[in-house]
């Protein structure tokens, strides 16, 4: 089966703060704070800082590449499958291969 990831310069590493806001989709905080992230062949409690149906901003220790594929556990979501968006200062921010229902 073909992946819909792929790497786009959207996914390369910020070196300035954002100016405005781009994303399309409002954040909620999570419902839950914390949610299960398999790195590595290694599962993780992360703290899930926020949520929309396309993406999720986490609390990580480890630092993954851009690009790398992960899968998380969100509450009342049963698993999804990520990509590493950007990496900063222990936090990491995914986009969900498909929607949050």
């Amino acid at each position: 089966m073909a992946s819909s990831f792929f790497l786009v310069g959207s996914m390369i590493p910020r070196s300035e703060k954002r100016t405005i806001d781009e994303r399309t989709e409002v954040r909620h905080p999570s419902m839950s704070n914390t949610a299960v992230l398999e790195f590595r062949g290694r599962k993780h409690m992360v703290r899930l800082i926020n949520v929309s149906s396309s993406g999720a901003l986490v609390a990580f220790v480890h630092t993954p590449n851009i690009g790398e594929r992960l899968l998380i556990q969100v509450v009342d979501h049963g698993p999804v499958h990520a990509q590493v968006r950007w990496v900063k200062d222990g936090r990491i921010g995914l986009s969900f291969a498909a929607p949050l229902e």
